[in-house]
């Protein structure tokens, strides 16, 4: 009777997934669209929401916020196909060229009023690069690639690697503590700006990736590391750990699935092996915990908190372990491009962009938002 149930469930899973990619090819009106016109639809829905909201400077969404938001919103655009010739995506590039802060080094606008300089610098970089103008941007992203390297907590800025600060990045400024979505932003500009992986920034960075993993080990002897010790990852270990999958910021230190699938792309790219037993247990904590209906991990209330920016870290993460498929723990291989665009073309508005009701990390935006579909959609284009 059990095997039969699971069978079941296993078709409904496959049927529904079919439902929402159209797996017949439909060449008559009406019938569902195969799943390389479907994402193509997605994408110039999207797009066309971009177009029709893009500030007269280039840029979207408010200032500040919008320092930020452009980048990620250039960065999907441009890997979705739209290039910088296309008049949307060069108008934001020239603003970006606006942001850049010739006398810090930084990508994040006026110093008196830059705010979030990691994440904005981070995104920039990735935006500039994505271009493929290195002889216009050289100079620019290299700069920004120092400025990046003197955010990082390490000797330079009195901590040894004893410290919980050690390795990681923060928001800005010498006081802001440093948290593992900073740090990811940093290591995930250093990577797609051409840093070589034996930097010791990668090393350095490491360090404080580890202490972030509920996993008792050589990596991380923080006391609070061996009460899930389930291989999930939290927001920071800095000063005893901190989290944001509820308001007990301080008690809750359950891991959830942005943090940790942020946690794996960065041991990948600071080369941690599948190998290596820290990466082993997070696996089995995805494999656990698999599904693209909810940030997994959160409490059932706070379940659609922070979905956007778990989608394109969920992709992140899959691309660089380099899998086509991945198999839960119930043995159950998903094809996770097919689910993660099934999930996204479900949850697309009328207009074009998405929006997250649970209005949290500034996910109330559809131009951050939509610009986080985007670089997931990126990830998982189907084949001809």
């Amino acid at each position: 009777m059990r095997g039969r149930r699971k069978g079941i469930l296993v078709l409904g899973t496959g049927l529904l997934t079919a439902f929402w990619l159209g797996v017949w090819s439909g060449r008559s009106e009406g019938r569902p669209q195969d799943a390389l016109t479907l994402w193509q639809t997605t994408v110039d829905k999207a797009v066309a929401f971009l177009r029709k909201s893009q500030n007269e400077d280039g840029s979207w969404s408010r200032e500040p916020m919008s320092r930020g938001v452009t980048g990620i919103v250039v960065t999907g655009l441009i890997r979705t196909g739209y290039g910088p010739d296309d008049p949307t995506t060069a108008k934001g590039l020239k603003y970006i060229e606006s942001l850049v802060n010739t006398k810090s080094g930084h990508i994040a606008g006026d110093d008196a009023k830059a705010t979030l300089i990691n994440y904005v610098t981070s995104v920039n970089v990735m935006a500039l690069v994505a271009a493929k103008r290195e002889d216009k941007y050289r100079a620019v992203i290299g700069n920004a690639v120092k400025y990046l390297k003197s955010y990082q907590w390490d000797e330079s800025r009195g901590v040894t690697p004893e410290h919980t600060h050690y390795g990681g990045a923060g928001y800005a400024g010498d006081k802001s503590r440093p948290d593992l979505s900073n740090t990811a932003f940093f290591l995930e500009a250093l990577k797609e700006a051409g840093v070589d992986k034996n930097d010791p920034a990668f090393k350095k960075a490491l360090v404080f990736v580890s202490r972030c993993q509920n996993f008792k080990s050589e990596f991380n002897t923080a006391e609070w590391a061996g009460k899930y010790n389930d291989g999930s990852f939290i927001y920071t270990g800095a000063n005893g750990g901190e989290n944001r999958r509820s308001d007990d910021t301080k008690g809750d230190l359950a891991g959830y699935g942005s943090m940790t699938y942020a946690g794996i792309k960065s041991m990948i790219y600071c080369g941690v092996s599948k190998d290596d037993p820290r990466m082993k247990k997070a696996l089995e904590w995805i494999a656990k915990n698999y599904t693209l209906d909810a940030n997994p991990g959160m409490p059932t209330a706070n379940s659609q908190r922070g979905l956007y920016y778990y989608y394109h870290t969920f992709a992140k993460c899959m691309d660089a372990l380099g899998v086509d498929k991945f198999t839960d723990a119930q043995g159950v291989q998903h094809d996770w491009r097919a689910d993660l665009l099934a999930a996204l073309a479900k949850r697309q508005r009328a207009d074009g962009s998405w929006v997250n009701e649970n209005d949290r990390w500034m996910e109330g935006d559809p131009h951050l938002v939509t610009g986080y579909a985007l670089m997931a959609l990126s990830y998982c284009k189907p084949k001809k």
